[in-house]
């Protein structure tokens, strides 16, 4: 940014970006600095048309960010593109302005919030209407409570597209009504629940609509509930024509908006407010240039960086058109799971700097990571390669996965990540079968079978038994382990649940008989010593005994449920809402360590989780911390956990050994 000038540059130069650019000049400070398009010649003539005599005209996206004379830009590209040059502007450190909508899917859109969140960028999506002076006095209207107790939203945005062979039509990028228009009564919704003073997250969607040959939303209806109650009714279509209308009631009336998603930059707008007993009031607002709102919105967000509350907004409107298409039927090509699904960037995985630290499991090759990846909740590949990726570009190579997560499917995942990405060397794969009640040695066998096909590999590098059976002797169990180790398809393997008289007498079984033994054990560990466990046959390690245990056999432990099943994140003894939270945790001594935690974690500027995390990693026997995150988010605070460096006494602290 140079004296008041703010720098703008545009990628994408189709009608839309027109009306940004014809708009600019009318902001506070902002002038068109460069534009791009892969074709020379209408960059060029783009520039000329809007440009002044230094606007630069690039034919690569990547040359305009790298352009150290741009502070801001505004991607204006079709819409399976908007997640990659978002990202790849964050890291290039630019600010941005992105057209609807942000992201095709809800992980997308955690990625390039991530991406924004590390360069301190501030990132805006381009719903032009958001910034209207219409649109912010009808949500005062309903925050200063005109019209009583919000009830019901209606909105719709509909019209019929003159070329049905175009990019609305094409499924391969993005098409059909609900990612096109139906974010802005989608966001319309959301936005006066939250200025209702309620939750924007949608608890239940249903919806119904037409589908063109081609597979994408031709029209859709929605109906939604959201926090508190409050119902909505959301329409879109790209092939019928309908009023733009948003009507919202409430106890003691109700607003009409004819004109919701603003009108011409010199038109003025009215909309009604209606109350019983009472003559409607008409309420008029300014003429407005909407993009050039939303581009000096952009700019005042710029002044302060990246915003987390940004992250909340989107990520609910993201997750709502998700469900909305996901209800009609709409699931694009490049979202089925055995697809070639690209990095959100589109650029080969690369470690960022990080902390992570990594440990040796005996029989294997490899460093492991002393996180490990739970692969348990993934619910599609989109979701499972964005997670999985964040890991991996944090320094994480382990991923922990089971036959029995899914129906396989979870192990599929991540075996379709490991052959896109082409990183089968780099990863350390530990792989679970023979789950009750499927726990004796032939389905062990056909287990272990189905999971080298799911995975795609001829090796995993830790197997483990998923469960045990004690009616089945150890080494038949040994037997079977150890032949598929020779043949070179298990590097190493162990037990999870299993109890230390088992995992012993499975050691000195091959001992005996001159085989391979176990290596590993995976129980539940943590800071928080478990009471019961919600998993029939599952078994912990959190009491003294099992600890010294570890201590002076030096096992490698694969904790599972390393922070407790969320006890250090929202445990409180007055909410006994989740009963296998308040049967497994709640007691004294652990709402004491709870107690300490948190003080720790205050003094130390973490969540209480990253230093429960900390003790798992922080033991005198070699650990591997299993994450089982929903979110970048929380990997991103697991891995605090990462640079805290806790001595034995704190150690002794925090599991009330000190006296």
């Amino acid at each position: 940014m140079t004296g008041t000038d703010f720098r703008w540059g545009i990628l994408g130069l189709g009608e839309i970006a027109e009306r940004f650019a014809e708009e600019l000049p009318l902001t506070r400070c902002g002038r068109l600095a460069a534009v791009a398009s892969r074709s020379a010649d209408r960059a060029a003539a783009f520039a000329h048309r809007h440009g002044s005599e230094g606007t630069r005209a690039y034919d690569s996206y990547d040359e305009l960010l790298a352009d150290p004379e741009v502070d801001a830009v505004y991607i204006a590209t079709v819409h399976t593109e908007h997640a990659v040059w978002t990202a790849r502007a964050a890291d290039a450190s630019k600010h941005i302005l992105c057209e609807k909508p942000l992201t095709l899917t809800p992980a997308e859109t955690m990625a390039v919030h991530e991406a924004a969140r590390r360069a301190d960028v501030a990132l805006l999506e381009g719903y032009m209407y958001r910034h209207h002076p219409q649109t912010d006095a009808v949500l005062r209207v309903i925050a200063d409570g005109t019209i009583g107790d919000l009830q019901h939203v209606e909105a719709t945005y509909a019209f019929r597209a003159s070329d049905e062979s175009g990019r609305l039509f094409d499924p391969g990028v993005g098409g059909g009504a609900v990612l096109d228009v139906g974010g802005y009564p989608a966001s319309m919704a959301q936005a006066v629940v939250v200025a209702s003073g309620r939750n924007p997250t949608v608890e239940k969607l249903t919806a119904r609509g037409a589908l063109t040959p081609g597979g994408v939303d031709a029209w859709t209806t929605a109906s939604a509930v959201f926090d508190g109650g409050v119902t909505a009714h959301l329409t879109c279509a790209i092939a019928a024509d309908l009023p733009p209308t948003v009507r919202i009631w409430g106890s003691l009336g109700m607003i009409e908006v004819p004109q919701p998603w603003g009108a011409p930059r010199e038109t003025a707008t009215t909309f009604t407010i209606v109350r019983a007993g009472e003559d409607p009031r008409h309420v008029a607002c300014e003429p407005a240039a909407l993009y050039a709102l939303e581009a000096d919105a952009l700019q005042e967000r710029a002044a302060a960086g990246y915003d987390p509350r940004s992250a909340e907004q989107d990520s609910a409107l993201a997750q709502l058109l998700y469900r909305w298409r996901s209800e009609v039927g709409v699931r694009y090509p490049f979202e089925r799971d055995d697809a070639a699904v690209p990095t959100v960037d589109r650029r080969p995985l690369r470690r960022r700097p990080n902390a992570m630290t990594y440990g040796t499991v005996a029989g294997t090759d490899k460093p492991v990571s002393r996180l490990v990846l739970g692969c348990d909740n993934q619910t599609d590949l989109v979701f499972a390669s964005v997670m999985f990726d964040d890991f991996f570009e944090r320094g994480g190579n382990a991923f922990d996965t089971a036959y029995e997560y899914s129906d396989r499917l979870q192990q599929k995942l991540l075996g379709q990540w490991i052959a896109n990405r082409g990183v089968r060397d780099d990863v350390f794969v530990v792989g679970k079968g023979a789950h009750t009640p499927y726990c004796d040695p032939v389905n062990l066998e056909s287990q272990l079978l189905e999971t080298l096909d799911d995975l795609q590999t001829d090796h995993i590098d830790l197997y483990l038994l998923h469960r045990d059976n004690e009616d089945v002797p150890v080494g038949e169990f040994v037997d079977v382990l150890d032949r598929y180790h020779a043949l070179g398809a298990i590097r190493a393997f162990g037990g999870s649940n299993w109890s230390r008289e088992r995992f012993e007498s499975a050691n000195e079984y091959a001992r005996r008989t001159g085989k391979q033994g176990f290596t590993a054990l995976s129980n539940h560990f943590g800071l928080a010593e478990a009471l019961a466990l919600p998993f029939p046959g599952s078994r912990h390690v959190t009491d003294q005994a099992s600890k010294e245990w570890l201590e002076e056999s030096q096992i490698p432990l694969f904790s599972w449920a390393s922070q407790a099943r969320g006890f250090f994140s929202r445990a409180d003894p007055d909410d006994l809402s989740d009963p296998l939270l308040v049967t497994g945790y709640y007691s004294a001594d652990n709402f004491e360590r709870l107690r300490r935690c948190r003080r720790l974690a205050e003094r130390l500027g973490v969540t209480p989780t990253a230093v429960a995390l900390a003790y798992v990693l922080h033991q005198r026997f070699p650990t591997f911390a299993i994450i089982g995150p929903r979110r970048l988010s929380e990997t991103r605070t697991s891995a605090a956990a990462l640079e805290l460096d806790l001595d034995d006494d704190t150690i002794a602290w925090l599991d009330l050994r000190d006296g």
